[in-house]
């Protein structure tokens, strides 16, 4: 029998990304929607502004705090059995997960919106195998591949943020069709989340040629996060990772707040905005990165692009009016989509080969945990004022350089044996 010719995976990675980050864009207008705009349901009328911020921030960490315990144990098991069968799980749990909440959105089920949640986020540790997949198939001769393969897969983030949120603004605006309600959008990611599951099945090819016996536990997360920290070659460069994803966490989950409360977005608007973003994010990851990989490590790429992330972050303060921010708003995507695959080239070229899937674990486990913490603070910290968050995010990311900065003046970038 003949052995099938050897087919290259970055296309079908690049279409399971792009389809996953749209079904993730198209919840962003709507989402706090539900809590803050004008035809809020979720919460009942008597519940006060500080008490829906609060819920909110909850809501959003209950993702990725179940993430923080079960993308490890996904990153292991992808070691052991493959990337592939870890990433059809992923997506089973994440295509359960948007139709139970189109379901709690109906039903006004707050208990439903964290279950719904929490499930795709226990699941939810695809990128994590999908990066793994990257790193398998990138020339490890060629100093630049990784960082161009990463940059492939957040040109798909880009186009799934150019569709995805323009799309939610739309599926949840009852005039452009009469019978779209809020859990439009669930429904119609949970469709195209099915769609994923399909193409992974018959178009995904397995990357991992040599499969290692690496321990699963709940807890893995928790050794993770002292793993980074007590080895002197990876808490430098997992610290910049936390800070990084603090920051621009902040700035994520409560920028759309910040729109609806004091510039009358609406989601349709918001929708926009953000697709306006998605198009410079996947110019950026798509174009630039790729060309900078040519001429420059992903190291000294980083040293400028993380301050300059920071100064865009810092400058949405400025804005008086609404539309000033879809002038603003590309450089965050440009600098962010500069900083993103370089860094994560950085951290996976910490590992050797047989070590992906644990060392881009510990990443995930990393920005899990920056993704978990900022908006149970921000929900807090927006109650008091709508532009804390913000602040935050800039002063966190500046945080970040300063601490990268340090990290590689120190020489503290040996791979991990």
């Amino acid at each position: 029998m003949q052995t099938a010719p050897h087919r290259s995976p970055l296309l079908p990675i690049f279409l399971t990304v792009f389809i996953d980050l749209l079904g993730i864009g198209i919840i962003i207008p709507v989402l706090p929607a539900l809590f803050f705009g004008p035809d809020a349901t979720v919460l009942g009328p008597d519940v006060s502004y500080q008490q829906r911020s609060i819920i909110f921030g909850f809501l959003i960490a209950s993702y990725p705090i179940m993430q923080f315990f079960g993308a490890p144990v996904l990153g292991a098991l992808s070691d052991r059995y493959g990337r592939k069968p870890m990433l059809m799980l992923s997506l089973a749990g994440t295509f359960i997960g948007y139709v139970l909440f189109a379901i709690a959105v109906e039903r006004n089920l707050l208990f439903l919106l964290f279950f719904s949640r929490m499930l795709p986020g226990f699941t939810g540790g695809n990128i994590s195998i999908i990066f793994s997949s990257i790193a398998d198939v990138s020339d490890p001769n060629d100093p630049g591949s990784r960082a161009r393969n990463f940059g492939l897969v957040g040109m798909a983030f880009g186009l799934g943020f150019i569709m995805g949120p323009t799309l939610g603004g739309l599926l949840a605006d009852k005039s452009v069709v009469s019978w779209f309600t809020a859990a439009t959008p669930f429904y119609f990611t949970a469709i195209i989340t099915f769609i994923n599951i399909v193409l992974v099945q018959f178009r995904f090819g397995e990357t991992l040629r040599e499969r290692r016996e690496t321990a699963v536990s709940f807890f893995t997360g928790f050794r993770n996060i002292g793993k980074s920290f007590s080895d002197p070659r990876l808490r430098g460069i997992f610290g910049v990772v936390l800070l990084l994803s603090l920051g621009f966490t902040f700035f994520a989950q409560f920028f759309a707040v910040l729109l609806i409360g004091k510039f009358d977005y609406t989601e349709r608007n918001i929708g926009l905005l953000f697709g306006w973003i998605g198009v410079w994010l996947t110019l950026t990851q798509g174009v630039t990165v790729r060309l900078l990989s040519r001429r420059f490590a992903s190291e000294s790429i980083l040293r400028y692009s993380i301050v300059l992330l920071s100064a865009a972050l810092a400058a949405l303060l400025l804005p008086g009016q609404g539309w000033v921010f879809f002038v603003l708003n590309p450089f965050v995507a440009i600098f962010q989509g500069i900083t993103s695959p370089n860094l994560t080239s950085v951290v996976s070229n910490q590992a050797g080969k047989e070590r992906q899937g644990e060392i881009l674990g510990i990443n995930q486990s990393m920005q899990s945990l920056g993704q978990a913490i900022p908006p149970i603070i921000a929900g807090y910290i927006n109650a008091i004022d709508q532009s804390l968050p913000i602040i935050t995010a800039a002063v966190l990311t500046f945080a970040g350089w300063a601490l990268y900065m340090w990290v590689f003046k120190s020489g503290q970038r040996k791979n991990v044996e």
